[in-house]
């Protein structure tokens, strides 16, 4: 049993390692195409009509089309070969609800797809077939019975139990929009880090997107904060304790800042998948985050974007300095969990 959590944890680390690449690019580019094309350009631009929306279209690719399966794909990878990255890939890919069901599982989806679809390749590895037919193994058997399989699985199994607690988190987030605006700040922090990107985030980020429509931009800048949160403290962390990280770890400094410049809160992913506990450090942080940003006011008229979107605040310092007390306090919670490398 040891070895079976050993191996997927492993295969978890890989399935990050390959969908990184995607968050960095695409995440770049889409707050390029912020920046050079204005915070209202997801609705007024399509793909195309101008070099900011070409720029910003291309990064949404990186983000909305790739990032999710290619997890699923290198998380089956690691733990059935070459064989299980089209298995994965098209469990990824379901992952995304790409029929609009209502079935969206994002990042965890995609990590549950690719670990099944590893061990279901391995399991038809091992299908006993006469030589003759042998050699179709690998190119139709595998392929064709795999991802019939995990697609059918995601869709009838795993999506419906997912969808449904997406659908609960987006009630009470719009139950507690109308009440009490510190405990909205709470849960909503917490359901931003919990899964930095994945379904739980979605939800937030899209009750936040209905609030702007109503011309509520309050929720909006909680997300901000709370999703540029994780990647600071990381960043924190490892200037406060660099003897608490290995060297691979802190040369990712750099990209953790830009995460949380850029609002790319999948920066942190590689970290938490090392230590778990890292999650509610983050949790809590952005919470604290979202509540100041609440209590002071502070409202951003752009749907993401990051410091490239700072035109769209309407109290720019305030901002800043609730964003670095959200990232403080989870960089302190993160310091006080991580032994230092040679006790590890």
């Amino acid at each position: 049993m040891r070895d079976v959590i050993d191996d997927i944890k492993e295969a978890f680390l890989t399935g990050v390692s390959y969908m990184l690449p995607f968050v960095v690019a695409g995440g770049i580019l889409v707050a390029l195409g912020f920046l050079l094309g204005g915070y209202n350009i997801p609705s007024v631009e399509p793909y195309g009509s101008t070099f900011a929306s070409t720029i910003f279209w291309i990064g949404k690719i990186g983000l909305g089309t790739f990032m999710v399966p290619v997890l699923g794909a290198y998380v089956a990878y690691s733990i059935a070969d070459k064989p299980g990255i089209c298995v994965g890939m098209f469990g990824g890919w379901m992952a995304t609800d790409p029929w609009g069901l209502g079935y969206q599982s994002g990042f965890i989806g995609a990590l549950i797809a690719g670990i099944i679809a590893g061990y279901l390749v391995n399991a038809l590895k091992k299908i006993p077939l006469p030589n003759a037919i042998r050699s179709l193994l690998p190119t139709l058997i595998i392929p064709v019975v795999g991802c019939a399989a995990i697609c059918l699985l995601m869709h009838y199994v795993i999506g419906g139990p997912l969808g449904a607690l997406t659908q609960a988190l987006t009630k009470l987030l719009n139950d507690l929009g109308t009440g009490n605006l510190i405990l909205l700040g709470i849960v909503q922090g917490c359901v931003l880090a919990f899964d930095m990107g994945g379904p739980c985030n979605k939800v937030a980020y899209a009750f936040a997107l209905a609030c702007m429509e109503t011309g509520n931009y309050a929720p909006m800048a909680a997300n901000f904060v709370a999703c540029c949160a994780p990647p600071l403290a990381v960043a924190l962390a490892m200037l406060i304790a660099p003897k608490k990280f290995t060297d691979e770890d802190r040369s990712g400094i750099p990209g953790c800042f830009a995460g949380a410049l850029c609002m790319i809160t999948e920066f942190a992913i590689p970290y938490a998948a090392k230590n778990i506990k890292y999650i509610p450090c983050f949790m809590v942080g952005s919470a604290a985050g979202a509540v100041i940003s609440y209590l002071w006011g502070i409202t951003i008229r752009a749907p993401h974007g990051g410091v490239f979107v700072v035109f769209a605040m309407n109290k720019v310092l305030p901002f800043f300095i609730t964003l670095l007390i959200a990232g403080a306090i989870s960089a302190a919670l993160i310091v006080l969990v991580t032994k230092p490398q040679e006790e590890a």
